[in-house]
Order: C-alpha cells, then sequence, then structure tokens
C-alpha cells in the first residue's frame, strides 16, 4: 500500500519536473539572478567612481564581483561594502569647505595678540592677559588699530607735527625734491692799511677836489697865510684891511 502511494508521489514529483512549465521557471529564474550579478557588477563600479578618484579602481571592485560568480557574487557585495571608502569625492569636498567657511569665521573674530582669546572688536584692553589691543584717535576720538600711521576717520597724521587747532583731514603730498643750489662764494674783504706810528710824517694823498684845486695842509703844520686880493691895475697892490701880524713884512706885487 505504501509502495504504491510512494510510487505515485514520485510520478507525480517527476512528470511536474519534466514539464514544459518548470523548465520556463527555472531558465528564467537563472536569468533572473545572472542579471542580479551582472548589475550588482556595474553597481560596484559606479559607485567605486563616485568614492574614488582613480581610475583603476572602479574596474577592480566590478571585476571581484565578477569573479564570485553568480552563486557567491552576494559574499562579493558584502566584502565590498565592507572595504569600500565611506565618502564619496562630493561628500569628500563639501566637508572640507564646511570646515574651511568654519575656520574663516573663526579667523575673522578679533583675538588677543598675546593670549590669543577671543575679544571685542571695541575692547581696547584684553581682560584677560591685559593686552592693548587699540588706541583712540585723539583728534576725532574713535578706535583705531596700533599699527596705523594715521586715523582712517578723520585723516589725523601721527608721524607729523601740526599747528594747535588744526586738523588735517587727509594727509598731504610730499613735495618733490628740489636741485640744491650752491651758495654764492663770499669774498673777503682787503684789510684795513695798519695805522702810522706816533710823531711819524703821514704821505700826503691827492685832495678829492682834483689837482687844480686847494690841498688841505698836513696834520701839524702850521697853517698858511691868506693870500692878498690885487689891487688896481698897474702893478701896485692894495694892502688889506686887517693890519699885517707883528713881525711879518708887507708883500709887494710884481
Amino acid at each position: 500500500m505504501f509502495e504504491d502511494l510512494f510510487g505515485e508521489v514520485d510520478a507525480t514529483i517527476s512528470g511536474f519536473i519534466e514539464s514544459d512549465a518548470f523548465q520556463i521557471g527555472i531558465r528564467v529564474l537563472v536569468a533572473y539572478i545572472v542579471l542580479i550579478w551582472l548589475a550588482s557588477a556595474y553597481w560596484a563600479y559606479r559607485d567605486m567612481r563616485l568614492r574614488s578618484a582613480s581610475a583603476f579602481t572602479p574596474y577592480l571592485a566590478a571585476a571581484a564581483i565578477i569573479i564570485f560568480t553568480p552563486i557567491f557574487f552576494l559574499f562579493g557585495l558584502l566584502i565590498y561594502r565592507i572595504v569600500r571608502p565611506k565618502e564619496t569625492i562630493a561628500e569628500v569636498n563639501e566637508r572640507m569647505l564646511t570646515e574651511e567657511a568654519m575656520l574663516a569665521e573663526v579667523a575673522s573674530h578679533a583675538h588677543c595678540a598675546n593670549c590669543s582669546r577671543p575679544v571685542h572688536e571695541e575692547w581696547i584692553i584684553c581682560p584677560t592677559c591685559r593686552n592693548r589691543l587699540r588706541r583712540v584717535c585723539p583728534n576725532c576720538e574713535r578706535l583705531i588699530e596700533l599699527d596705523w600711521t594715521l586715523c582712517a576717520w578723520c585723516g589725523k597724521d601721527f608721524e607729523r607735527a601740526e599747528a594747535p587747532g588744526l586738523t588735517a583731514y587727509m594727509p598731504a603730498a610730499r613735495p618733490a625734491p628740489r636741485p640744491q643750489q650752491q651758495a654764492p662764494v663770499r669774498i673777503p674783504p682787503p684789510p684795513p692799511p695798519p695805522s702810522p706810528a706816533r710823531g711819524a710824517p703821514v704821505p700826503s694823498q691827492p685832495s678829492p677836489a682834483g689837482p687844480s684845486g686847494p690841498q688841505a695842509p698836513p696834520p701839524g703844520a702850521a697853517p698858511a697865510p691868506a693870500p692878498r686880493s690885487s689891487g688896481a691895475t698897474g702893478g701896485s697892490t692894495a694892502s688889506s684891511s686887517n693890519p699885517p701880524a707883528a713881525g711879518t713884512q708887507p708883500l709887494t706885487g710884481i
């Protein structure tokens, strides 16, 4: 009885396996598995291209999936998921840009040059180390940097002394250097003549009036008598109105 039952089940199973529907289903299943196998290799190739800049690595990943055959390619996918890079090239670039933006934002905040602590933009002295951060312009009373040579707000020049009460809003242009001129050579005056000794005769000098004019007597000599004026015609001379001094003889005309 059991032998007849087992025989009928065996015949039914054999008939189902040998049927055309079962054979078509097996072929479809095998084709599907092969398609999944090849698609997995192509997916590994595309995924590696997004995660690596090397041109050889994507082909190596696809070849590894194909080597595992359609039966063991699932193990190849598992191994690939373990060893592949965790980030794509786009994600790495985005992360680097984010880090650079964060560093730039941190660097944009003012820091103390002495203790590197963040400070406010309007602070003059660091409250941590008491380091001098900025100074106040004496003209406009605005905060300026320590290394500024002039105020960017009012134009006050700290290196040039200015007259009191005047404010330079813009730094004056420096004049072009002029060629230096040589000073005229001054000729020293001639030395004065030596003064004569006492009692020595002084040489006579011509009078400014000319050779025909009267000459001044030398110093120390007796004064000459005044000439008498001539009288009437005929050679006689008239006597002077003043009488001659004693001891002198009257002059006779020629």
